[in-house]
């Protein structure tokens, strides 16, 4: 099977040239995603044949009418459409209190024809809200965004099998295994340790046996840190923070970062950039992704994947799809 790596060994892009290294082998999230996206309907439309039209079920919740939140809603549900899924979009006005939003989660949660559940966070309400508390109100089963304390601690145990695995670095391992590059052995580095991204993703990275070190805001020597990664991962949300000098040879640049930057030349002003300087670091690294088009779309696409994952693991549970 010809890989993105034999690929890449094939057209000279890990080697050098006139004793300067090529530019580095582009990891696309958009290419890989429609891949993942076009597997998942197959599955999703075996489902319906073998069980008289079955289909995965996902709900969005959210509280509030931000204008990002409704963007990046928009393509999950053009996505579940395209897939097969049945996305249903339950808005709650701002004005929503805590035990409302609580009894909406508690009502998907009772429901046997919704396989998945995610909470569309920030939370945008004029009242108190206590975000960990209704993360964790969700269902394990049906937490396919992975961030519920229940699948982060099954994750942080090394069982991968019985756990959702958070969306972002879900995709970015799918993007890591794109390159070609085993896992297995490697030295990986991640800035970054939040709760959705940096610490779910320093635990994906140990279970699949690479050595790990997690830097933050607090890491005194970074530049040195990142100068040993064979895998390096950012989210960090700073932007265009990790410098192409800082970067080793042929490693694997996997950047989560969106970051607006002013830019005259734009009609909208500004543009969107990564955690990683990407100019410098395409001049090191043996593969990079790119901001858009890297992780984001992936981000999306594992959110699928888990939906359908939920709805598999239902008809293991009800064989007669019910």
């Amino acid at each position: 099977m010809l890989t993105l790596a034999s690929l890449s060994l094939r057209l000279g892009v890990s080697g050098c040239r006139g004793g300067r290294r090529s530019i580095a082998t582009v990891v696309s999230g958009n290419k890989t995603s429609r891949l993942v996206r076009e597997r998942l309907a197959l599955e999703v439309e075996r489902m319906r044949s073998r069980f008289s039209g079955f289909r995965p079920a996902l709900v969005v919740l959210q509280v509030g009418d931000r204008d990002d939140s409704n963007l990046y809603i928009s393509s999950k549900l053009k996505a579940a459409a395209q897939i097969g899924i049945d996305a249903r979009h339950v808005r709650l006005p701002s004005s929503a209190t805590q035990d409302e939003v609580l009894q909406n989660i508690l009502s998907v949660n009772e429901n046997p024809f919704v396989h998945g559940l995610i909470v569309q966070l920030p939370l945008d309400s004029v009242n108190p809200m206590d975000s960990e508390l209704i993360t964790n109100a969700v269902s394990p089963d049906k937490d396919v965004d992975g961030l519920s304390c229940i699948n982060a601690g099954k994750l942080s145990r090394g069982d991968l099998k019985n756990c959702f695995i958070p969306c972002t670095p879900n995709g970015c391992m799918e993007l890591i295994r794109q390159t070609g590059v085993s896992v297995a052995g490697k030295h990986a580095v991640v800035i970054g340790r939040s709760k959705i991204v940096g610490a779910p993703m320093h635990d994906l990275l140990l279970w699949n046996h690479a050595t790990v070190t997690s830097c933050h805001s607090k890491t005194t020597d970074l530049p040195e840190q990142v100068g040993r990664a064979d895998i390096l991962v950012v989210g960090a949300g700073r932007a265009e923070m990790v410098r192409g000098d800082w970067v080793k040879e042929g490693a694997v640049v996997i950047d989560c970062g969106i970051n607006h930057v002013p830019d005259e030349t734009k009609a909208s002003g500004k543009r969107v950039v990564g955690d990683v300087h990407y100019a410098s670091a395409n001049e090191r690294a043996g593969f990079i992704t790119p901001v858009p088009g890297g992780v984001g779309p992936m981000t999306v696409a594992m959110l699928m994947e888990n939906t359908v994952l939920s709805a598999q693991r239902f008809l293991l549970k009800n064989p007669a799809g019910r």
